[in-house]
C-alpha cells in the first residue's frame, strides 16, 4: 500500500453503473493507471468503446492494483470482496460505495478481511443510472463516509487522502452503526416518502391533471422515486431494521400534523411546521469552522480513531490528510468554533 495516493496510482473499479462509472471515469481524468469491470458484456463494450480498460475476467482487472473500488449491487458484495481480496493482494486496499454498512463488514470481519477492507458511502447519485450517466464531477463536495478501525487506519489515511484530493469530497469518518443509523432517515425513508407520493398520484383517477400541474414541490419531493426500482428495494431491505425504526419517529411526527389537521387546531400546525422549518434552514445555514489536527502516525490508534469517530458524529467532515515525517495531519471542518478533541 502507498503512503499517499499519487499521480501513477494502479486502481480498480468493480461495478461500473452510475456511481463506479464516476468513480472510474474521475480516476482516468487524474490521470491513474486505472481498470474497469463490469458483469454485463455489453457493459465491458460500452467502456472498452470510450478509451477504458475493460478487462473480461474479474481477476485480471484487479491483480497488482493498489485501491479496488466496489461499485456493485449491495446483494453482490460480500461474494465480490472475498473474490477482490483473494486476486488483489494483502497490499491492496479494497472499500465499497454500498449505501449500507452492516451487512458487507459483518462479512469482512468473518473473513478476516477488515483490516484490509473500508467499508465507504459516497452519498451522491441521480435517479439514471448505467455507465452512460456516470459524470467524473459527481462527488464535487459530496459526504463520502468512510469507517475506520484501529487495524485499518492506514488503509483509512489512504483512502481519505484519496477521496479529498481526487473526488474533492467532504470525507465522514462514522462507525458502521452510526452510518446505517444516519443514513436510514437522511436517504433511506426519503426513499420511502417519495415513492408513497408518487405512487399515490400513479393510482389516482386524477392522475394526469395532477402531473399537469406538479410544479417544484411535486418534483423534489418525488425525485428519488425515480431510482432504479431494484436499487432502491436492495437499499432498503439491507437496512430494513433500522428504516423501520426511523419510520416510526417520522409516522409519529406525520400523525401529530395530521391529528392537528383534523382538530382545526392552527397553533399546533403552526408549531409543528415551525420546528420542521427550523431543521430545513439549519441544512443551508450551517457553520463549520476549519482547522488541522495531528496525530503520531505510528503512534497508538485508539485516540486518533476516537476523535474521528466524534468528528463525524458532531457533523464535521475531512478535507485532507497527509503522513509525513511521522507524523499525521488531517484538514477538518468542525461545526462551530469549539475544536474538538
Amino acid at each position: 500500500m502507498r503512503g499517499r495516493p499519487g499521480a501513477n496510482l494502479r486502481a480498480a473499479v468493480v461495478g461500473t453503473g452510475l456511481i463506479g462509472g464516476s468513480v472510474l471515469l474521475r480516476l482516468q481524468e487524474w490521470g491513474a493507471d486505472v481498470t474497469g469491470w463490469d458483469p454485463d458484456r455489453s457493459t465491458r463494450a460500452q467502456g472498452r468503446d470510450r478509451g477504458l480498460r475493460f478487462p473480461d475476467e474479474l481477476t485480471d482487472a484487479v491483480r497488482d492494483r493498489d485501491v479496488v473500488f466496489l461499485c456493485g449491487p449491495l446483494p453482490t458484495l460480500p461474494e465480490t470482496l472475498l473474490t477482490v481480496a483473494k486476486s488483489a493482494g494483502d497490499g491492496c486496499v479494497v472499500t465499497d460505495v454500498g449505501s449500507t454498512k452492516g451487512g458487507v463488514t459483518a462479512f469482512a470481519v468473518e473473513q478476516g478481511l477488515i483490516g484490509q477492507f473500508v467499508p465507504g458511502h459516497p452519498m451522491a447519485g441521480t435517479d439514471r443510472a448505467g455507465l452512460a450517466a456516470a459524470d467524473p464531477a459527481l462527488f464535487d463536495g459530496a459526504a463520502w463516509v468512510l469507517c475506520p478501525t484501529a487495524d485499518g487506519l492506514a488503509r483509512f489515511r489512504f483512502l481519505a487522502a484519496l477521496l479529498a484530493e481526487v473526488f474533492r469530497a467532504r470525507v465522514v469518518p462514522m462507525t458502521v452503526e452510526a452510518h446505517d443509523s444516519v443514513v436510514a432517515l437522511a436517504s433511506h425513508v426519503p426513499h420511502l416518502l417519495a415513492g408513497s407520493l408518487a405512487g399515490a398520484v400513479a393510482r389516482s383517477p386524477v392522475r394526469d391533471a395532477v402531473l399537469g400541474l406538479a410544479a417544484g414541490s411535486f418534483r423534489d419531493g418525488t425525485r428519488v422515486a425515480g431510482t432504479p426500482a431494484r436499487r432502491t428495494a436492495d437499499m432498503l431491505l439491507n437496512n430494513r431494521a433500522e428504516v423501520l425504526r426511523q419510520l416510526a419517529e417520522v409516522r409519529a411526527y406525520l400523525d401529530e400534523l395530521t391529528a392537528a389537521l383534523a382538530a382545526g387546531d392552527p397553533a399546533a400546525l403552526v408549531a409543528g411546521y415551525e420546528r420542521a422549518r427550523a431543521a430545513r434552514l439549519a441544512l443551508a445555514g450551517r457553520v463549520l469552522e476549519p482547522g488541522r489536527r495531528e496525530f503520531p502516525a505510528d503512534g497508538e490508534a485508539e485516540e486518533e480513531l476516537v476523535y474521528l469517530l466524534e468528528l463525524g458524529a458532531a457533523g464535521g467532515h475531512l478535507t485532507g490528510c497527509r503522513v509525513e515525517a511521522g507524523t499525521v495531519t488531517y484538514t477538518v471542518h468542525v461545526p462551530g468554533a469549539a475544536p474538538l478533541g
